[in-house]
């Protein structure tokens, strides 16, 4: 069991981090990128924390949300590369995470749609696209739930309405999991590097940890979206085939298009795919996504 959970932090370590030097100034500013990109970054009053966001590109908004013990760098980033000649992709930095500072509270998928929600009210932003993974997803599917007006269209990568539908062997795998097992680990070195505080990473593991150990059953809310939906899995993902077949027939998938009107609800499950890997395939969703938003290139 030792074994598998190194192996598991290992490919979250794989995932997090893009290995590269971070600036020390992090401070609201425009930057360029490139030879005629401009990111605007800056930190937003949220719910009682300093949250840290960028915006990349123009047009119409669409919020990307990253996965547990992750930031915005790496594969987020190659996410908005993908989006941002056609979109204003706004990134942010959930509680804990990069250059957001952690607060006296727990971490929480309606918390983190609630802060979201603030973050786009800072930003004037009336309504907005989102995009989450993993953690993110849940985030993403709290604030359809919570704050429906803010929603357009919601893409959720790897995510679930119920911990019932996660597969059975990792829980048993999260109490092992300890801040010590990360030392020396790309992502500890990413985490020491971005937040505001380093001290706070063993608070942080023991928050997620909490996060994944927490029973919840969104079924009755998930139902009741009328927004429409982009579910993406891998094959051998976290949540199991069973829930994500749940996820699209509940909100009127699983149908003959020929003979019925097309569901507000769309699924692409990607092949040989796991459950760290889903979010690094980018260039094979990136296109499903641009259609499903209705993006003209």
């Amino acid at each position: 069991m030792k074994t598998t959970i190194i192996s598991l932090l290992a490919l979250i370590c794989m995932l997090g981090c893009n290995g590269g030097k971070e600036k020390t100034d992090f401070e609201a500013k425009t930057e360029k990128k490139g030879p005629a990109a401009k990111v605007a970054t800056g930190y937003a009053e949220v719910n009682g924390m300093r949250m840290y966001y960028e915006i990349h590109g123009k047009g119409e908004p669409i919020v990307l949300l990253h996965g547990a013990y992750m930031s915005m760098e790496g594969p987020m980033k190659k996410v908005a590369e993908k989006l941002s000649p056609n979109r204003k992709v706004i990134l942010a930095e959930l509680q804990g995470h990069g250059r957001t500072g952690d607060i006296g509270r727990a971490i929480t998928y309606e918390s983190l749609g609630d802060d979201i929600a603030a973050l786009m009210r800072h930003l004037k932003i009336d309504s907005a696209d989102v995009m989450g993974y993993s953690m993110g997803a849940g985030a993403a599917l709290q604030l359809a739930v919570r704050h429906p007006g803010l929603v357009k269209k919601a893409v959720l990568i790897s995510g679930s309405y119920s911990d019932k539908g996660v597969q059975p062997s990792l829980k048993p795998m999260i109490p092992q999991m300890s801040a010590d097992m990360f030392a020396g680990s790309p992502m500890k070195t990413e985490y020491n590097q971005l937040s505001p505080d380093s001290t706070k990473f063993p608070v942080l593991v023991e928050k997620l940890k909490a996060l994944d150990m927490k029973e919840y059953d969104w079924e009755k809310d998930y139902v009741k979206i009328r927004k429409p939906l982009f579910l993406i899995f891998g094959d051998s993902d976290v949540v199991v085939m069973d829930h994500i077949n749940d996820m699209f027939t509940k909100l009127g998938g699983n149908v003959m298009g020929d003979l019925t009107p097309m569901p507000n609800v769309r699924l692409a499950v990607l092949p040989y795919t796991s459950h760290i890997n889903a979010i690094n395939r980018v260039d094979w969703f990136a296109p499903m996504v641009d259609e499903f938003l209705g993006i003209e290139k």
